[in-house]
């Protein structure tokens, strides 16, 4: 999996060089990469941001300066757009420091349109790119997107080439989003909780690491993964317990150190209900009762769920 990160902090992202991560790249199973978006710049103040329109407080990153960012990194030719929203071949319409750049630009800048009128763009430069490259999807956190699951991390996780792009201030410019969508590129915005960050370092950190542990190879034992909380059933995972079975006067239950499975399997799987009943009732609500064993329908009826309809319900 190769995955493209762009932030005005890209050092932040040397956390991912460290434990399984590290290993994983070290092994080839991933290629991480952080892209310091000044570098795209062309002022002397390297700057990413200007005022809203329309007034108002803070500042929103630019646009053109992560277009042409963007377009490196995913190899693709700046296309425009006109009146009706089709996309026309056009020259390339970046911010260029000298003649020279523009006319180069010009010749590589060619678009096409497919069946559904979206913009497909050929791979600019022919050696960063070829035609059969696996096309990338492009994930922006935002507070204001939908929740990120365990069920994204687990469909992104079979994915070849995810790009990140890190907002800061105001957020980025929303037309930069909308744009790489119209191109046909697949645009996501995930939001990781009800809650402000000053920025998306954070919120990346953590999608890439929910999605790259599930990556094939990347857990030295994957059976670690199956019975983790939001993994199968929505349910929280029970909790875990290491020797001494009894420190400072705590002892975990007896049925834990008893040898026998089938009770322990019973014991953690009753724990798990009672804590997702105790701390996250909506995750219960998504059980499907069908599914459920006799078992786990008197659990959850001794806990005051019905059982008797689709879902749970109290």
């Amino acid at each position: 999996m190769r995955i493209d990160i762009v932030s005005v902090f890209p050092e932040y992202f040397d956390v991912l060089k460290l434990s399984l991560l590290g290993k994983a790249q070290d092994k080839g199973l991933l290629s991480v990469t952080a892209h310091n978006l000044r570098d795209w710049t062309h002022d002397v103040h390297h700057s990413v941001d200007d005022t809203p329109v329309g007034g108002g407080a803070g500042m929103v990153m630019k646009p053109e300066v992560w277009a042409q960012c963007l377009d490196d990194v995913m190899g693709l030719a700046p296309v425009s757009f006109d009146d009706d929203g089709q996309p026309v071949q056009s020259r390339d319409f970046r911010l260029i420091g000298t003649d020279d750049d523009a006319d180069d630009s010009a010749d590589d800048a060619e678009a096409i349109t497919d069946s559904n009128n979206s913009a497909v763009v050929d791979s600019v430069p022919a050696d960063e790119a070829t035609t059969d490259s696996p096309k990338p999807i492009l994930i922006f956190p935002n507070p204001s997107a939908p929740l990120f699951t365990q069920a994204d991390a687990t469909e992104l996780s079979r994915a070849d080439h995810l790009v990140f792009g890190c907002g800061r201030y105001e957020g980025i410019d929303a037309r930069v989003p909308e744009y790489y969508a119209r191109q046909g590129v697949e645009v996501r915005e995930y939001s990781i909780g009800d809650y402000v960050l000053n920025g998306g370092e954070v919120a990346v950190s953590a999608m890439i690491e929910a999605i790259v542990r599930l990556v094939p190879g990347f857990m030295g034992n994957p059976e670690s993964i199956v019975e983790e909380s939001y993994t199968g059933d929505p349910l929280l995972e029970h909790r875990q317990f290491t020797k001494p079975a009894t420190w400072r006067g705590i002892a975990v239950d007896p049925v834990l150190t008893s040898g026998d499975h089938g009770k322990v399997d019973r014991y953690r799987r009753d724990e798990a209900m009672e804590r997702t009943t105790r701390i996250r009732p909506d995750l219960v609500e998504e059980l499907d009762c069908k599914a459920l064993s006799k078992a786990d329908r008197k659990t959850l009826m001794a806990l005051g769920w019905n059982v008797s309809g689709q879902h749970p319900r109290h």
